[in-house]
């Protein structure tokens, strides 16, 4: 019978949030795969659990898929873990549980904390829907034209952040969504958590005037307006063409007169005829 590939989620900050089935899991397991050793390693102390931990992060990861799942299908319990949260979510285990369902073996997740989900409900933002986006691109050129696509997203947006990097980013965010609501969220679960909310340019000015700021931070923003999303939708599709613009295109893709007639006719919602005499005139001039 072959074992199975358990993908354990683990507290992001409080230990306290580390279920009875989480401790049970790693405590069971042949071999205890993750980011860190060491990282790891204090938790399984803090759990008073001996585990075998193996290193499986995003650099060796791949090599490592084809004997993972040779041991699960032999029979072994092989936890898969993160340095902190849930394991697969912006993180190289996807992979690994890609490739074991893929081979028909056992995959079982054992939910934990989620830094994403924690940040959304703390932010008191809307989240009826929402997009995780993970880490932007660093350069600001690519990050600006990576926040303008996400500007389109009909939802709540939220983004991993370093602390040294947040403040520009936030400033970024206040250049491509100026009527934005934001919320920083930092240090979730722990001593320090705090919540800092306001328009995304003013949270920029507020959290680029402190000294130093530390932990993992999650960048919340509120999802656009409907009057903001038709006009960004509508920027992005460009300038609307006039009915001699599109019979000029039409006709020189070849498009059949009665046929381009008909389309242009339903979508300027004109009288067919009056659309054939013009695509007409048009190719007789």
């Amino acid at each position: 019978m072959p074992g199975v590939l358990s993908v354990v989620g683990t507290p992001i900050g409080n230990l306290e949030d580390a279920s009875p089935r989480v401790r049970r899991v790693l405590g069971e397991a042949d071999a205890v795969l993750c980011e860190d050793t060491r990282v790891t390693g204090r938790l399984m102390s803090a759990f008073g659990i001996s585990a075998r931990l193996e290193r499986c992060d995003e650099n060796v990861m791949d090599a490592r898929i084809a004997g993972v799942l040779e041991r699960v299908a032999a029979g072994e319990r092989v936890a898969f873990v993160s340095d902190a949260g849930m394991p697969g979510v912006s993180d190289p285990g996807q992979r690994l549980v890609d490739a074991a369902l893929d081979a028909g073996l056992p995959v079982e997740v054992i939910p934990g904390p989620s830094a994403v989900t924690c940040a959304l409900v703390a932010s008191g933002l809307a989240s009826e829907h929402f997009f995780f986006e993970g880490f932007l691109p660093r350069k600001r050129g690519a990050q600006l034209a990576r926040l303008a696509e996400l500007a389109l997203v009909p939802g709540t947006l939220v983004v991993y952040e370093s602390p040294r990097r947040v403040a520009e980013t936030l400033a970024n965010v206040a250049e491509a969504m100026p009527r934005r609501r934001a919320a920083l969220v930092r240090e979730l679960t722990k001593l320090h958590e705090e919540v800092v909310r306001g328009e995304a340019a003013e949270l920029a000015e507020l959290i680029a005037a402190r000294d130093e700021l530390r932990g993992e931070c999650v960048i919340v923003i509120s999802a656009p307006t409907e009057e903001e999303l038709a006009a960004r939708r509508a920027a992005a599709a460009g300038p609307e063409r006039t009915l001699a613009e599109e019979i000029s295109a039409g006709l020189a893709a070849g498009e059949p007169k009665s046929a381009l007639a008909k389309r242009l006719a339903k979508s300027f919602s004109l009288p067919r005829a009056e659309v054939y005499d013009a695509v007409v005139a048009a190719a007789s001039a």
